[in-house]
């Protein structure tokens, strides 16, 4: 003490620079020294030793002025106080240190910046302990997340609890043109306890206040402070009401095994209906995850089939074995078919489920994988011993560095199995192998030359084809070579670019290469258009091989500006020479010449984006595919068209006709008010599928949402039902959910 205080009293004015940069044990009454810098008497036994994890950190004074009376042991620093040891510090216009009792008082604008980044103000204050004992008046308490707590005045104990007397909690923004003024929400209680170990706010005899209104009244509760992101608890409620289902309530729990680990179970109580049980696991490891979801019911009244229970369980994992190798699989499975939509769960496809695991490798350009396939339909005209069961697929593909004039190397090679219990079991190997240039010419011509070889082997049972059915093995060897050519044309415009593009491909292979006994597992669904044009294979997989000689042309145009935005356009089409074509009828494949693909894209700035796609059929231009998609107007006034049109023939004809549009309106009404409009209907004839309004208000604190939706879609127990949602979210406290 000695020291410190006779360079205060030599020093009894000093100016705050100068001070700013001493480091120093500050009154060693209420921080000791470290070992060695303390002095002891002759004779007297000395101290133990502390080594460096022990010895407590230095201290930081900062003030314009600092005075010191050495009878009363009164230290005084005024004028913009800093004092600060390790991660905490106390500022304060004024600070006065009792040695005697080793006393801070702090007055005028005090604040105690915590080490987690929350900060505490007060009019004035007492402390001890390295600011974690004493008292505030005026208190007031901002997190780290800006949410506020504030009182008249608050104790602290240990640095971890806060009690507060009449206290006030909220996260919610004060008006800045009159921050007195009540916020939109805030939790007013006659004592306010905040746990910094626990990590809660605990509220006794509490008031919920909407606009300074008391709208709620609870003897006690507590949630987690805004640094908590998860804990265990009971989660806010919901309830719900349907003509299906009556009245239902849900209450979930959270269960926050460890950091890394949580499980949330979801009972559902029904009036309607017997309850039922949702729950969800979550285990994120050092090098992967896994995800469990699953239920179970027992249904009172049932309109579908006479069941005994209902459920699903889906289960979702990913392994990084080590920097090459990954493995994924993923289960779902349900009771029935339409269990997951009647309920209302959020499932991935409400076609067909999938379960599989995978294997996959990386090296540099290698690329290989090993999976297995089983699905489920869930539609009313599946017939579930004819889905395949897919066991193995094996894959291997490898791309060669270029050589010194930019040629490559490609090789693809796959295993297949494909089983079931009614129809035809296939089995597959397939080895291809292609060698690559691609070139630019000193004029800007741009060519690309290729050359493949494929080669296949099957064996297979029961595989039938126009009534006849076949057993047996069968190979095919198949090359193909494709030339490519090129050359873009750019023009400097006053704004921007603009862009000419002849694209022409030449294909040659041989005709035909698709035996009537090799069964089609793969190259079912054909979808011509603009993407796959050029490609070498239209089909999507490699059962069927794309045979014959072709001549294949197009046209991009683009106009790009120099500010952003740009209008892009295609045409083109493909011509056989070879009478015999592999393709379903309606590919657009079928004659020598096939139909138009093309595509527009209009992008001109950040109020429009639009894309059409479109397929012709050139003998009577009727369109057979249209495709488009529309996002225009400004941040407050979004509208989005989506519309799709296919001819029953395309493809394989499974789905019949189909014309679909949705359109969606948002619309910013307000800073923080919004709404939503819309609406999806079938233009075949069937009529509105589904139709919503919504309203939307947001911001810092609080989400209210409300809509209200209407579905038309029948499917065995699945009925038209007319739904309200109604959604209440407070910050830190949670959400209150209902649905009509």
């Amino acid at each position: 003490m000695g020291p410190f205080f006779s360079a205060l009293r030599a020093r009894a004015r000093i100016g705050r620079l100068a001070l700013a940069s001493a480091v120093v044990a500050l009154i060693a009454a209420s921080w000791p020294l470290p070992a060695g810098a303390q002095g002891t008497a002759p004779g007297q036994a000395q101290p133990p030793k502390r080594n460096a994890q022990q010895a407590e950190p230095y201290v930081i004074l900062r003030a314009d002025e600092v005075t010191f009376e050495e009878k009363t042991g009164i230290a005084t620093a005024t004028g913009n106080v800093e004092i600060a040891q390790g991660d905490r510090m106390l500022r304060a216009d004024k600070i006065v240190y009792v040695r005697q009792t080793d006393t801070f008082k702090a007055t005028g604008n005090v604040a105690v910046v915590e080490p987690n980044g929350d900060v505490i103000f007060g009019e004035n204050g007492e402390f001890t302990n390295r600011f974690k004992d004493g008292f505030i008046n005026g208190f007031s308490m901002l997190f780290a997340d800006n949410s506020r707590l504030a009182a008249a005045g608050a104790r602290r104990v240990g640095g971890v609890v806060t009690s507060l007397g009449k206290g006030v909690f909220s996260p919610c923004e004060l008006c800045k043109e009159d921050p007195s003024r009540a916020p939109l929400w805030r939790v007013r209680a006659v004592r306010v306890v905040h746990d910094n170990v626990r990590k809660e706010v605990e509220y006794k005899d509490a008031y919920l206040e909407m606009f300074g209104v008391p709208v709620l009244y609870l003897p006690y509760f507590s949630h987690a402070d805004p640094s908590v992101k998860r804990r265990t608890g009971f989660l806010i409620p919901s309830y719900s009401s349907s003509s299906e289902f009556g009245s239902s309530f849900q209450v979930p729990y959270f269960w926050a095994i460890d950091p890394s680990e949580d499980i949330t179970l979801t009972p559902n109580i029904y009036s309607g209906q017997a309850p039922m049980l949702a729950a969800e696991y979550r285990k994120r490891f050092v090098h992967g995850e896994i995800q469990v979801e699953g239920s179970y019911t027992r249904p009172e009244r049932d309109t579908g089939a006479d069941r005994e229970t209902r459920g699903h369980l889906f289960v979702e994992g990913r392994h990084d074995i080590d920097p090459m190798w990954r493995a994924k699989y993923q289960l779902q499975q349900t009771s029935d078919d339409t269990y997951m939509r009647r309920y209302k769960f959020d499932e991935p496809d409400n076609q067909t489920l999938t379960s599989s695991f995978n294997l996959e490798g990386f090296k540099g350009h290698n690329y290989a994988q090993v999976s297995g396939y089983h699905f489920k339909g869930l539609r009313a005209t599946d017939v579930d011993g004819e889905i395949p069961f897919v066991i193995p697929f094996a894959e291997y593909h490898f791309v060669s560095h270029p050589s010194a004039k930019g040629a490559y190397l490609t090789a693809d090679a796959s295993l297949l199995t494909v089983q079931r219990a009614e129809g035809t079991d296939s089995r597959r190997v397939s080895i291809k192998g292609g060698w690559h240039l691609p070139y630019t010419a000193p004029s800007g011509e741009v060519y690309e030359l290729s050359a493949n070889m494929q080669g296949d082997l099957y064996w297979f049972n029961d595989s039938e084809v126009e009534g006849e059915s076949f057993d047996g093995t069968k190979g095919r060897i198949f090359p193909q070579i494709m030339a490519k050519w090129r050359y873009p044309f750019v023009r400097k415009e006053k704004n921007g670019r603009q862009l000419i593009e002849p694209v022409v491909a030449v294909v040659l292979a041989p005709n035909g290469g698709n035996p009537k006994q090799i069964p089609n597992e793969d190259s079912q669904d054909v979808e011509f258009d603009d993407t796959n044009i050029f490609s070498a294979s239209r089909f999507t997989g490699v059962d069927r091989v794309d045979g014959g000689q072709r001549v294949v042309a197009g046209l991009n145009w683009g106009l790009y500006g120099d500010k952003g935005g740009a209008i892009e356009a295609f045409i083109g089409q493909s011509y056989r020479l070879s009478s015999r074509s592999a393709f379903p009828s309606g590919s657009g494949l079928t004659d020598h010449a096939s139909d138009v693909v093309g595509r527009l894209r209009v992008s001109p700035g950040d109020y429009l984006d639009l894309l059409y796609r479109f397929r012709m059929d050139t003998d009577n231009w009727e369109s057979r595919r249209r495709e488009l998609k529309l996002v225009a107007g400004p941040s407050w006034l979004k509208a989005n068209v989506d519309y799709f049109f296919v001819r029953d023939e395309t493809g394989t004809g499974e789905f019949g006709n189909r014309e679909e549009v949705s359109l969606r309106l948002d619309a910013a009404l307000t800073k923080y008010w919004s709404a939503n409009a819309r609406i999806r209907e079938d233009l075949t004839g069937t009529g509105t599928i589904s139709e919503g309004l919504g309203f939307t208000y947001q911001d810092e604190c609080f989400i209210f949402d409300i809509s209200f939706e209407r579905t038309f879609t029948e499917d065995r127990d699945l009925r038209p039902e007319d739904t309200i949602f109604f959604k209440l979210i407070f910050k830190h406290l949670g959400e209150i959910k209902a649905t009509s």
